[in-house]
């Protein structure tokens, strides 16, 4: 882009920001103003710091990292699972051990992993993405990640002290209520969904607000990249989804702690109740990790394609409807129980429809590889492994839709791997894919490829030798959810089978975080633009720098990358204080110019106001009474988070940094 075009905000920042600071970016002596907004926009030096981070890449890959730590100890689980499961009568763990270390493997990878690890990954790049310094709440930010760390650590100690959640990661009543669980490990289990929504909930907000108001000029609704769509629909979603499990999980621990009796049949309770409400959120749930998934792949596939995406707008349109139908399969999980048979053929018939909007963008992505010059790295290899291993998770969840079928296999292992063959398949591959893909962005260097492809087979064997005899085991009968079987019922040769594959799953995932380790000071240095790839992400330094863009971009099209600056028109916006926190708004439809606004700095009350809000939550497990009490201290957290500063002009502020 050439630096002599730029677009001046003009009076509509007069109105929202009248005074600003000494320098502004986008004029002459360029590195000096860019110097100046790194250590604006930059955090808080030294040990203190650390706790005071705002800015929404160093959360982003502490977000991420910690979820990938989650996601070792759950596959470490599934590793231990495996093994008690590969030959019959294995005396490798008792029965509560199993169901606390079964228990803990799902709610680890769909409460800490699978659905925050997309939201972490999003937190990072959607801001470069549209154009952006910053997420719409950069403390709030903080607060939703800290929230996170705690919860996790939270159940996982539990875990250790052998107070591991042990009713599963779905948490069935009555098996989860006071008569059948008693003890604190369902308690700390519910609790623990109480703070990983939060978490989601506060990232699903600051999503749609900074896709909505932060974007750069010129990035209309049709030119927003098809990720950040992923991602936005998806935000919405778990703004109408996660209030669902919210509420069960409340209604749980009333049950627990004060006697409530909303799933007690004996005093006029439903226990199918809890089925209604996890599943409510439970089958959109599944679209929160697979749509992020569809989104690597529509960022990825242009790139290694060499050419835009076929269909941009059947791609959207399809996105925003598997959205709206994922809301409409809940009982596709409860064809086991007593609903009505008329309303299990709505939610068949619904099953049936969801596939449509997939295929879509599959016979899409198809189209363009189809058409373009493929660049066979790494990450496309991730790509091609998904059409395969969606296909047959597709396959298998048709089959599921069946009322028929699914009553029959409802509690076998062909569940277990639809589910897994739809999960990671359909979102870890991708993950990892992009992974590769976004590596140079987090690091300024290049993966080895040597590397990754022995990773990359690795993993794509060792799943399939893994997840697929478990379609033959269901169908042979072997149930899900035990912890041992009987020699006489023919299933040891392919557990054996499945659980080697487990271990080659498991060394391919070795594999890439040791090329990973090693890329991070050994790897190839990467430049801004590694891959020739179209989005405002990589029109920046590698990795970013600490105000992401030293000029904000305005955007010209839906590849800027590749379309670059038509003539005479501006390329970027200039106007803004350099040494504030100063930051563009646009309108929601057409991205034009609306007003400045001035971020806020670091702060260590996200940081306070999360522990405060873990000893709240914890206490509730053991009395109400606590919970009231230990509202005191989040109360003040909150009111010093929020508490009007001093009445300073923002040219006052702009000369104290000068100073």
């Amino acid at each position: 882009m050439s630096a002599e075009r730029t677009m001046p905000v003009g009076p509509l920042g007069e109105k929202a920001h009248p005074t600003k600071g000494r320098l502004k970016d986008g004029l002459a002596g360029g590195e000096l103003v860019t110097r100046v907004l790194d250590e604006t926009w930059s955090d808080w030096p030294g040990f203190f710091g650390w706790f005071c981070v705002t800015n929404h890449k160093t959360i982003g890959k502490r977000f991420i990292v910690t979820c990938l730590v989650f996601f070792a100890l759950g596959g470490l689980l599934a590793a231990l699972m495996r093994t008690q499961l590969a030959r019959p009568g294995q005396p490798f763990m008792d029965p509560d051990l199993y169901n606390q270390v079964f228990s803990m493997h799902g709610t680890n990878m769909m409460f800490l992993f699978a659905v925050p690890v997309m939201q972490a990954v999003a937190i990072y790049l959607v801001p470069l993405m549209v154009g952006a310094r910053s997420t719409a709440f950069p403390r709030l930010t903080a607060y939703s990640y800290w929230i996170f760390l705690f919860g996790g650590c939270m159940i996982w100690i539990a875990f250790f002290f052998n107070t591991g959640p042990e009713a599963g990661w779905f948490s069935y009543v009555p098996l989860s209520g006071p008569a059948y669980s008693p003890g604190k490990r369902t308690d700390f289990w519910a609790q623990m969904i109480t703070f990983t929504e939060v978490s989601g909930l506060l990232d699903a907000v600051i999503i749609i607000c900074t896709v909505f108001k932060l974007r750069a000029p010129g990035m209309t609704l049709n030119r927003i990249p098809l990720y950040v769509w992923a991602m936005l629909v998806t935000a919405f979603m778990i703004l109408f989804a996660m209030p669902s499990v919210a509420l069960a999980s409340a209604m749980l621990i009333m049950d627990r702690l004060v006697a409530t009796h909303f799933f007690n049949p004996g005093e006029g309770g439903d226990a199918l109740l809890w089925q209604h409400l996890f599943w409510f959120f439970g089958h959109p749930e599944v679209y929160l990790i697979f749509l992020p998934g569809l989104g690597f792949m529509s960022a990825m596939i242009p790139t290694f394609a060499r050419r835009p995406m076929f269909g941009y707008t059947a791609m959207v349109l399809s996105v925003i409807a598997t959205g709206f139908l994922s809301f409409g399969l809940w009982v596709h999980h409860m064809f086991a129980t007593n609903v009505p048979e008329l309303g299990k053929t709505f939610f068949t018939a619904m099953s049936m429809l969801i596939a449509i909007p997939t295929a879509v963008q599959i016979f899409c992505w198809i189209a363009t590889l189809w058409t373009g010059r493929l660049n066979f790295r790494v990450p496309l290899l991730y790509v091609l492994s998904f059409f395969f291993i969606l296909v047959i998770g597709g396959l298998t969840g048709l089959m599921l839709g069946s009322v028929s079928l699914d009553s029959q296999v409802h509690d076998t292992y062909f569940v277990v791997a639809h589910l897994h063959y739809v999960l990671l398949g359909g979102a870890v591959f991708p993950l990892f894919g992009a992974f590769y893909y976004w590596y140079p962005k987090f690091s300024g260097r290049l993966m080895s490829e040597r590397l990754g492809r022995w990773a990359f087979w690795f993993m794509f064997i060792g799943f399939n030798v893994a997840f697929f005899p478990m379609h033959v085991l269901g169908l042979q009968g072997m149930p899900r959810r035990v912890y041992t079987y009987a020699p006489e019922m023919g299933w040891g040769t392919l557990n054996v089978v499945a659980t080697l594959g487990a271990y080659a799953l498991a060394l391919g995932i070795f594999l890439v975080l040791v090329n990973a380790v090693r890329s991070w000071r050994h790897g190839e240095v990467a430049g801004p633009n590694p891959w020739g790839a179209s989005t405002l992400e990589w029109a920046t330094d590698s990795p970013p720098r600490m105000c992401n863009f030293p000029a904000i971009p305005v955007v010209h099209g839906r590849d800027p990358l590749w379309q670059g600056v038509p003539e005479g028109q501006p390329d970027h916006v200039s106007g803004l204080a350099a040494d504030l926190r100063e930051h563009l708004t646009t309108t929601l439809a057409d991205a034009k110019p609306d007003s400045r606004m001035i971020f806020p700095d670091s702060s260590p009350w996200p940081f306070l106001s999360a522990v405060a809000t873990t000893v709240m939550f914890i206490g509730s497990i053991f009395s109400p009474v606590l919970a009231v009490v230990l509202m005191v201290p989040l109360a003040v957290a909150l009111i010093c988070w929020f508490w009007p500063r001093p009445s300073e002009s923002a040219e006052e502020l702009a000369l104290e940094k000068l100073e």
